[in-house]
């Protein structure tokens, strides 16, 4: 299943240039001055089309009488009788259904239905922009509609991927590729601020205010974690990072390898946005370790890291790249992968207080923290290469 090579992506102009460093400041400061100015991510352009909206609410314990009533209105030429339903059980923030007539799911209409809180979370109007600027990119699928609590969406055929293919050198290659493809997206004439630091002071803050009465021991206290990300703002933030457009949540199941055509695309675009660069590809060699039963024992050798990398860029850049090149972006990632699992675990203590998912989001929490502790020391002491 050798997948034919693709043509180089376009070099983008954008994506070398690096935001100009500013004056450092205490942990909190930026991100309450935005939260006070409303600062919101820039729009992309304007829709080709208008997305459908309609008002109807799909309840989260019983989705079929909601998510039926919706595909009336999407596909009013199938008989209901005739309509067939499959849910899938693989996702942690949101709930999904998919709703078909034909065994081979050609057409076939995805309904998703936010998770309980989850706006707490999700700019829900800024995933609806994601969706639509990559979809116009070719790295998405169509958007049908919204509704009250969710979307509705195009399936996208193939196999959503396991820890066990994104280790695979000519699955990882693609991926690697499409990540690059979707790195050169750009929507308007300035950089924006990358949104890590704003959505980190968001979840922690929540975390702070209402969660922390009823933390469980094995969580590091509330001014433990301030502590941390101070520093991991103050020491990431010196890295020079580019920040392009990212997914920002590449786990396995987020991407899908299709065989036939020989690529890789990437579902679920609720956390995409403007982020570092150094951030989306070290999240995602986290995700090597899965999330049910989570082994970090998978995280990508450093010898696998250089070639994802080497393929990266190569694609990024449409030319060969310089040992140096791949060994700073090493660098980068593995620092940047402290973020990420800071980011989760502070999700997962949110989701643990709101979600109805049958998940145990306690535990991972402390997981992603504990990976943290560990390998911070190790990754802390990499230095840029000369």
């Amino acid at each position: 299943m050798a997948a034919p090579p693709p043509a180089p992506v376009p070099r983008s102009p954008f994506y070398l240039r690096r935001p100009a460093p500013g004056p450092q400041c205490s942990w909190g400061m930026e991100e309450r001055a935005a939260a006070g100015a409303r600062c919101r991510e820039p729009p992309g352009p304007l829709r080709a089309a208008a997305v459908p909206c309609f008002g109807i609410s799909v309840h989260q314990d019983d989705i079929l009488p909601g998510a039926l009533r919706l595909i009336r209105e999407l596909r009013p030429h199938w008989e209901p009788e005739q309509v067939r339903t499959k849910r899938f059980t693989d996702g942690i923030t949101n709930k999904l259904v998919a709703c078909y007539v034909e065994e081979d799911m050609r057409d076939c209409v995805l309904v998703r239905v936010y998770g309980e809180r989850t706006e707490l979370l999700v700019d829900r109007e800024n995933e609806v922009r994601n969706f639509q600027l990559l979809r116009a990119h070719g790295c998405a699928p169509k958007l049908y509609c919204t509704f009250q609590n969710g979307l509705c969406y195009e399936y996208m055929q193939g196999m959503a991927l396991g820890p066990e293919h994104i280790r695979e050198p000519r699955l990882f290659r693609l991926i690697a590729l499409e990540m690059a493809k979707i790195h050169t997206i750009h929507t308007n004439g300035s950089l924006p601020k990358p949104t890590l630091w704003h959505k980190m002071h968001t979840y922690f803050t929540l975390v702070k205010n209402e969660i922390s009465p009823s933390l469980s021991a094995d969580v590091p206290k509330t001014e433990v974690l301030e502590q941390e990300l101070a520093w991991l703002k103050e020491h990431l933030s010196q890295l020079d990072s580019p920040v392009v457009f990212c997914h920002n949540d590449l786990l396995c199941k987020n991407i899908i390898y299709d065989s036939t055509k020989g690529h890789v695309r990437f579902i679920d675009y609720e956390y995409a946005g403007y982020n570092y660069q150094a951030f989306d590809i070290g999240n995602h060699f986290n995700e090597f370790a899965g999330v049910n039963e989570v082994d970090y024992c998978r995280y990508p050798a450093r010898e696998t890291q250089l070639q994802w990398l080497r393929y990266y860029l190569q694609a990024q850049k449409g030319m060969a790249v310089t040992s140096r090149e791949v060994e700073r972006l090493y660098v980068q990632v593995n620092k940047f992968a402290l973020a990420s699992h800071f980011f989760w675990a502070l999700w997962a203590l949110i989701q643990n207080q709101f979600s109805t998912i049958d998940f145990d989001f306690l535990r991972y929490a402390v997981i992603r923290f504990n990976q943290y502790f560990k390998v911070k020391p190790q990754v802390s002491a990499l230095e840029m290469p000369k």
